[in-house]
């Protein structure tokens, strides 16, 4: 079985990233390929193979028996295979390896020195990782394996043009997992369905509001332009840190957002009730500062636990209510980044991570009668996904590393296999801003991107300085000047946004 490559999309793996730079540049665009009704398939059987051990060995990478091994120190050992392509295209990049212990493996690819996704393996047999649609010109490229967790065996590349993507999956209908969801939330739907595949919509998180810090260097930096989604958590109104002296105005925030124009987003780091704070309460959405187990309050083991949940929940909902009262629709994403394993909602697997968002859903939704949410999932994983019936949008979170402009095209052709349903898919968090020319000639249309706060934007919480550590100026210029980039004074009256006729 063919495993697709994964990346790195948590900002705690995003810092351990280094030598991810690229230059900012307007790449050769070429026509895309004619839409056909039946997308071609290009065969393995007829992939130009390259073995491992004729490439160039560097660090403790060596040769043993005509496998190459010896990845041990992250950054340092590496394996580096020259490739020729004849044509222009798309091509996927298949790298046989397997894991020296059985265990789970991920080393990173770089082709030509751009970083573009993993080798990730498990067990002690050759298995095949893809890295999907790298696209490439005619002459030779360089594909170099690198360390990062190490103790990997190499036996293999192949390289064969990319199947033609199917454009259909944009064709998504603007119909809500809530039958019940209100026109405000069917109208916001409708304008990211028709607009999918065609335009990307800019976003930005910004806790202090939609003419905060990060906002306002947005606007200072491209002359006068304003993200069209702000980004806030609920953190703050989690019981937890209320009771330590937390308070927020993210609902009030988010009411003159969409009172404006603007669109809202909203995450929800779940601080653990005050029970399970066993380090620093602020950062108790983190399993490392909670001994919270989710597996026994799913179970019913631990009654007290699920009660405490259903508390935490119950506030949310409050100030959730406080936003369908004034008619706000609210593109929702819960539990984030679970797969992950760093939140205490992600630390206990899959199956009691599917229970907890059910059980989220099934109470904001039938019990609190909260109709103004669109669901984003946000799990990272296919095997974390909860089902059709609870999801709206899948969104991604990527944290590529420094001034990484690709549009992350495997890991987008990776979400799309979550579920045989069309569902649209948003870069739910990025680091760098990716450059639209790349994604709209990859195929690679996130329906929207938001950046996180901090440095990711910002140089400093009070000046209002761009920090070019992530994104540089020139790239934040392009992306919000970009045709088919849409900002806050290029929304249409979401208000009256027109339904489809059903």
């Amino acid at each position: 079985m063919r495993k697709i490559i994964s990346k790195a999309g948590c900002l705690a793996l995003a810092l351990l990233l280094t030598g991810c730079s690229q230059a900012v540049q307007e790449p050769e665009m070429t026509p895309a390929p004619t839409p056909t009704s039946t997308p071609k398939v290009y065969s393995w059987e007829d992939a130009m193979v390259y073995q491992a051990e004729e490439g160039m060995m560097v660090g403790n990478v060596t040769i043993n028996k005509g496998i190459v091994e010896g990845f041990e120190k992250a950054g340092e050992d590496s394996l580096i295979v020259k490739i020729n392509i004849e044509e222009t295209g798309f091509y996927d990049i298949n790298i046989s390896s397997k894991s020296m212990d059985g265990n789970y493996k991920e080393n990173y690819v770089y082709v030509d020195e751009e970083k573009l996704g993993a080798v990730s393996v498990e067990g002690k047999t050759f298995t095949d990782s893809i890295l999907e649609r790298v696209y490439m010109e005619p002459g030779e490229h360089e594909v170099r394996i690198e360390a990062y967790w190490g103790w990997i065996a190499v036996d293999k590349l192949e390289v064969k043009m990319s199947d033609e993507l199917d454009n259909s999956r944009f064709d998504i209908e603007p119909v809500l997992v809530n039958q019940n969801a209100t026109d405000s939330a069917k109208r916001l739907m409708t304008y990211l369905c028709d607009i999918y595949g065609t335009d990307i919509l800019s976003g930005q998180y910004c806790d202090t509001g939609m003419y905060g810090n990060e906002n306002a260097v947005i606007w200072k930096t491209t002359g006068g332009k304003y993200p069209a989604i702000l980004g806030l958590d609920m953190i703050e109104y989690t019981p937890s840190r209320v009771a330590n002296g937390s308070s927020s105005q993210a609902v009030e925030h988010a009411l003159q957002c969409w009172e404006e124009g603007g669109i809202v987003t909203f995450c929800w780091h779940w601080n653990a009730p005050e029970k399970y704070i066993t380090g620093k309460w602020y950062s108790a959405f983190y399993k490392e500062h909670t001994n919270i187990d989710l597996a026994k309050i799913m179970s019913g083991e631990d009654k007290e636990g699920y009660d405490l949940l259903m508390k935490d929940i119950d506030a949310i909902a409050k100030e959730l209510l406080r936003l369908q009262e004034a008619d706000v629709p609210i593109l929702w994403r819960p539990l984030h980044e679970a797969s992950g394993g760093w939140f205490w909602w992600g630390d206990a697997g899959a199956e009691a991570y599917k229970e907890l968002y059910v059980l989220l859903y099934d109470r904001l939704t039938n019990e609190y009668g909260l109709n103004n949410l669109i669901w984003v999932w946000n799990g990272q994983d296919k095997e974390w996904y909860p089902g059709d019936e609870y999801v709206d949008i899948i969104g991604e979170d990527i944290y590529p590393g420094e001034k990484v402009y690709t549009p992350q095209t495997s890991k987008y052709l990776e979400v799309m296999d979550y579920t045989d349903a069309k569902k649209m898919i948003i870069l739910s968090e990025n680091g760098c801003m990716f450059d639209p020319d790349l994604a709209i000639r990859d195929g690679a249309m996130w329906g929207s991107f938001a950046t996180w706060g901090g440095e990711f934007i910002s140089r400093s919480k009070t000046l209002m300085a761009l920090s070019e550590q992530y994104t540089e100026e020139a790239m934040v210029k392009k992306v919000y000047e970009h045709e088919h980039v849409i900002t806050r004074d290029e929304l249409p009256d979401l208000k009256n946004y027109p339904l489809r006729e059903e």
